[in-house]
């Protein structure tokens, strides 16, 4: 039963769609409650018709919006390349869905403002698909700098890369008119919005990205140094030539350095390393976390996503933290010139 866009009733489930059968279509559907995927679209028939028939027989395959919106979906998670992402969303905000779009969630501000638009008129809720926040070591970091021990915030640094694979500059990411740029829009927003959600709104935005190994006219590495009002500082980096999969990010606050490395799988057993200040300074006092047991921030977004829409509640991350990401994206874009070392990135 909906009232207002409310679902108030918390034992009539939720159906959904996806749109995108992918990589990350799949691991959407495996965050979902059991039995409540009601429609799998994608163009690949095949792709579709698998994902569907791990859902049930409730569950139909589709190669056509129009017709996974048949199904009546009360939600639809969008999972396309990056192109189609605020087209697919746009299209089911106007049938009257909730939507989780993935990261990036669309190719330009211009375009998440339609969305916002959109979400607005439909009164409907729209979720940007940052399921980074929801690692547990993040989980785990924020509840260390909610403590009166951690003072208050400094600066931020931070690596994330890949090493691709081979033919990786012929994939669609490495097209600009489905990808809407290379490593920047690709893992570099991921830390664009996790740094965002520590410091907040950015003033001031500098750095360049540069293509140093792919056949792409994409770029495979971007370097930024964003600021706050307050000056605080993210130092970031992103990169498709870390031979080595790499994540790291962290945190300085005025008492304590929080360390979160790894993301499970290629990048290594999730860890976070608090080193707390003691007052005669020296070596800190140091404990380590670590979340070997699998990635749930999957799943605890999807139960977010489900919770925005049963409360109508605005969704954290949601469209104002996507344009946040793109607008810093289409700021290092712009200052770009032309030439192999400094891409500048067409429609952008």
């Amino acid at each position: 039963m909906k009232l207002n866009g409310k679902i108030n009733d918390s034992t009539v489930p939720l159906r959904f769609a996806i749109i995108g059968c992918g990589l990350i279509g799949k691991k959407r559907f495996e965050a979902l409650p059991k039995g409540s995927l009601v429609a799998a679209c994608d163009l690949d028939p095949d792709r579709a018709a698998a994902l569907a028939a791990r859902a049930g027989s409730k569950c139909i395959a589709a190669t056509a919006l129009s017709r996974a919106l048949e199904a009546q979906p009360d939600a639809v998670i969008v999972a396309t390349t990056n192109s189609q992402l605020a087209p697919v969303a746009a299209a089911c905000i106007r049938a009257g869905k909730h939507v989780l779009v993935e990261k990036p969630v669309a190719m330009s501000t211009a375009e998440i403002d339609e969305l916002q638009s959109l979400a607005t008129s439909h009164g409907v809720v729209v979720r940007s698909g940052y399921n980074h926040r929801y690692h547990a070591a993040f989980l785990k970091a924020r509840e260390i700098l909610n403590s009166a021990s951690a003072g208050p915030l400094m600066f931020i640094r931070a690596r994330y890369g890949h090493g691709g694979r081979v033919g990786y500059d012929r994939e669609w990411r490495a097209n600009p008119e489905l990808s809407g740029g290379g490593e920047l829009m690709d893992q570099g927003v991921h830390l664009i919005d996790l740094a965002g959600s520590f410091l907040g709104s950015w003033t001031a935005v500098e750095g360049h990205v540069a293509t140093y190994f792919w056949d792409m006219k994409v770029d495979d590495n971007a370097f930024l140094n964003l600021r706050n009002e307050a000056g605080n500082t993210a130092w970031l980096h992103v990169s498709c030539t870390e031979w080595k999969n790499q994540f790291s990010f962290e945190i300085y606050t005025k008492y304590t350095k929080l360390h979160i490395e790894g993301l499970g799988g290629s990048y290594g057993v999730e860890r976070l390393h608090h080193y707390q200040m003691l007052p005669e300074m020296g070596p800190p006092e140091t404990v380590i976390y670590e979340f070997p047991r699998g990635d749930n921030s999957w799943g605890i977004e999807t139960n977010e996503f489900i919770q925005d829409i049963r409360l109508h509640r605005e969704p954290e991350a949601g469209l104002k933290e996507a344009r946040a990401a793109l607008e810093v994206v289409e700021a290092i874009y712009s200052k770009a010139g032309s030439g192999r070392h400094q891409v500048a990135v067409a429609g952008l």
